[in-house]
């Protein structure tokens, strides 16, 4: 007997209010539902979409309380019925390091301010970083910063730091903490994934890929015409200015080189471990 293996199929005639097109979105999942929010699309959204497995079917629950701006390459995780927002791209250029709760079971958004490290500072305004949760425990890592005071001038810092968030079950009172840590530090990045697993006791982050630096569409200083369509605005690596002009033969397409264009590709995969205690 041959044991059959995965299998894809495209989900068709689901019914209510279907999410228009956007990336940088992040989801979750809680039983059968599929939680769905912001993301980009000319534009960050700001819109909260909830697919019913079970029943092929979209809805927009109705929110209330400190309902978040849109933002899009945030940092998303689920424990239980709680959803927790961190950190991404509000607008052009401008990053968020608000952290933010939605409790699934009424719908309803709160802004947590988290107690800071009591060594270093709390996290910065991030975008494409990793949030990972296990146990009573969220790991952010990495994503980039804007070091700009001006969001329209983008200074793109890549990052490479850890930060554990602590939760407490059944309360809003979260506070951050800078984990010690040993070995050599993956290099930073962004737009990376990253996976808690547990085995033994011991927990690890594994972390894989990402960007740094480099032309995010992967081909240099200059991408081809019709690559180009694939970069993303406000992003390292994208050109700064575009022209289309008319002559004779047709039209032709000219633009400045971007601000930034050395990097590397990050493919390697780095792991982090720990014994767990009381998470």
């Amino acid at each position: 007997h041959i044991k059959a293996g995965p299998r894809w199929k495209r989900v068709l005639g689901w019914t209510g209010p279907v999410p228009r097109p956007r990336h940088g979105h992040r989801a979750v999942s809680i039983k059968e539902l599929m939680v769905v929010f912001g993301g980009g699309n000319e534009g960050i959204v700001d819109e909260l979409h909830v697919y019913n497995t079970a029943t092929n079917q979209w809805f927009i629950p109705a929110v209330r309380g400190d309902i978040p701006p849109g933002c899009a390459a945030y940092g998303f995780v689920c424990d239980g019925t709680r959803l927790l927002v961190f950190g991404g791209m509000v607008e052009y250029g401008k990053y968020s390091n608000e952290l933010y709760e939605l409790q699934a079971s009424r719908w309803e958004w709160k802004r947590l301010k988290a107690k800071p490290p009591k060594r270093g500072p709390p996290p910065c305004p991030r975008l494409g970083h990793s949030f990972s949760l296990i146990g009573s425990r969220c790991y952010l890592f990495g994503g980039l910063a804007n070091d700009s005071e001006d969001p329209k001038n983008n200074i793109p810092r890549y990052l490479n730091d850890l930060y554990c968030l602590e939760l407490r079950p059944g309360s809003t009172v979260v506070s951050w903490e800078i984990p010690p840590t040993s070995g050599p530090a993956p290099p930073p990045r962004e737009s990376h994934t990253a996976v808690m697993t547990t085995k033994g006791g011991v927990s690890r982050l594994i972390i894989y890929g990402g960007m740094n630096g480099i032309n995010i569409c992967g081909r240099g200083a200059f991408s081809e015409v019709s690559a180009f369509k694939t970069c993303l605005p406000g992003f390292p690596g994208a050109p700064c200015a575009i022209k289309i002009s008319k002559n004779l033969d047709g039209a032709q397409l000219t633009w400045e080189p971007p601000a930034v264009t050395a990097g590397t590709i990050t493919d390697s995969t780095s792991a982090a471990e720990g014994r767990q205690d009381g998470g």
